[in-house]
C-alpha cells in the first residue's frame, strides 16, 4: 500500500488530535477527523492552523480537511486509528471502533495515562492491532472564539510508539510530528506519568509552565509529589523509563535546586513557549472533567496496595476535585499544602 493511500483516522479532535491530524494532512496523508458538530462547523468554514515549536505555521484549508461527525463514516476503511480522547472516554471510543472499523486496523493510543491500551484491548475483538504511544510535547489550543482553530506545539520531543517493525512509525512520521518506535513503551508510559504529575499543579497555579517552573516553591511541591510517585512505583516493582533522555529518579533532585542552578541545569526544561500550559489547565479553564484519576489517581491506587501514605499526592487530588466545575482561579502553594484531607 502506498503510504499516502493509508487511511488515518483521528479519534478525538482535541489539542493533540488536531495537531497530529493537521501535520499529517498538511503532509498529504489521507486523514479523516472524527469531530463534534461545533468543531466540524469551525474547521469546515475556516480550516486548521498548526504552529510548530519554531514558529512555522501551516494552514490546512477547509477543502483539504476530511471531517465526520458520524463514527460509521469516520472509521470506514480505517487503516490506522489515532486515539486521542481523554482517558475517561477510552472505553466509549473503543466500542465505537469495534462497531464501525475494519478489524485489520491498527489502533494507536496517543493518550495520557498507563492503562488505555488495556482498556482498548478489553473492548476490541480479535484482529485489531493495539499499539501504545506517547506524545512527549505540549500542545496548546486557541480559545473557542479564535479563527481559524489553531493548535500550537510549545515543547520538544519525538512521539514514541510500540511498533517493533518500524513500518507504522514510518507511515506516521511527518514534518512537525516525528515518530519512532521504542521497545519499552510501558516503561515510557510510567515515565511520562511521573512527568504528567505537574499537569495538576500547573492547572492550580493558573500560570504558564515556564513561569511556574521558574518558581522554586512550585518546583518543591512538584518534587515532593514526584518523590512519592517514584517510591510508590518502586514498591510495586515498576521501573519508569527515561523521558527526553532524563531519568525520572533525577527529577526531584533537579527540581529542588536553587533557582540559579536550576536555570543552568534545566535550561532545556525551561526552553518552552511562554504560552505553554498543561492540558489539565485547559480542562479546568473550559469547565471540563480532568484526567486526575488517571494520573495522580493511579499513584494513589498503587500506594494503597502497599499501604504507603502519599499525602502530597492526595492533597493535589483533593485540590483538583474541589476546583472542577468552578471558575478557574490561581491557587498558592501554601494553600495546596494545607488542603484538608
Amino acid at each position: 500500500m502506498v503510504a499516502n493511500d493509508i487511511r488515518i483516522v483521528i479519534a478525538g479532535a482535541g489539542s493533540i488530535g488536531c495537531y497530529a491530524g493537521g501535520c499529517l494532512a498538511a503532509a498529504g496523508k489521507d486523514v479523516i477527523f472524527l469531530v463534534r458538530p461545533r468543531v466540524e462547523a469551525v474547521l469546515r468554514e475556516h480550516g486548521l492552523k498548526i504552529v510548530d515549536l519554531d514558529g512555522t505555521e501551516k494552514l490546512v484549508p477547509p477543502e483539504r480537511l476530511t471531517l465526520a461527525v458520524d463514527p460509521a463514516v469516520a472509521f470506514d476503511r480505517a487503516d490506522i486509528i489515532l486515539v486521542a480522547v481523554k482517558s475517561g472516554a477510552t472505553e466509549e471510543m473503543a466500542k465505537l471502533i469495534a462497531h464501525h472499523a475494519p478489524t485489520t486496523a491498527n489502533v494507536v493510543s496517543l493518550q495520557n495515562g498507563v492503562n488505555n491500551v488495556q482498556v482498548l484491548h478489553r473492548n476490541l475483538p480479535a484482529g485489531f492491532t493495539v499499539v501504545s504511544g506517547m506524545v512527549p510535547f505540549n500542545v496548546v489550543q486557541s480559545e473557542p472564539d479564535i479563527i481559524p482553530l489553531t493548535v500550537r506545539r510549545t515543547t520538544e520531543g519525538t512521539v514514541l510508539i510500540d511498533d517493533k517493525s518500524g513500518d507504522l512509525a514510518d507511515d506516521l512520521s511527518v514534518s512537525g510530528f516525528n515518530v519512532r518506535h521504542d521497545q519499552d513503551m510501558q516503561g515510557v508510559l510510567w515515565g511520562k506519568l511521573l512527568m504528567n504529575l505537574n499537569n495538576a499543579p500547573n492547572a492550580l497555579s493558573d500560570l504558564p509552565l515556564a513561569t511556574q517552573l521558574s518558581d522554586r516553591k512550585w518546583r518543591l511541591l512538584l518534587a515532593d509529589q514526584m518523590s512519592e510517585g517514584i517510591n510508590v512505583l518502586k514498591a510495586n516493582g515498576i521501573t519508569p523509563g527515561k523521558i527526553q533522555g532524563i531519568s525520572p529518579a533525577l527529577l526531584p533532585w533537579i527540581l529542588r535546586l536553587p533557582n540559579f542552578l536550576f536555570r543552568i541545569l534545566a535550561r532545556k526544561m525551561l526552553n518552552i513557549d511562554p504560552r505553554a500550559r498543561s492540558s489539565m489547565w485547559e480542562d479546568l479553564s473550559r469547565g471540563r472533567p480532568t484526567e486526575i484519576d488517571y494520573l495522580q489517581g493511579v499513584i494513589l491506587e498503587l500506594a494503597g496496595k502497599k499501604n504507603i501514605d502519599a499525602p502530597f499526592t492526595r492533597r493535589i487530588v483533593a485540590s483538583i476535585k474541589q476546583a472542577e466545575g468552578k471558575p478557574l482561579r490561581s491557587h498558592t502553594v501554601e494553600e495546596i499544602r494545607s488542603t484538608r484531607l
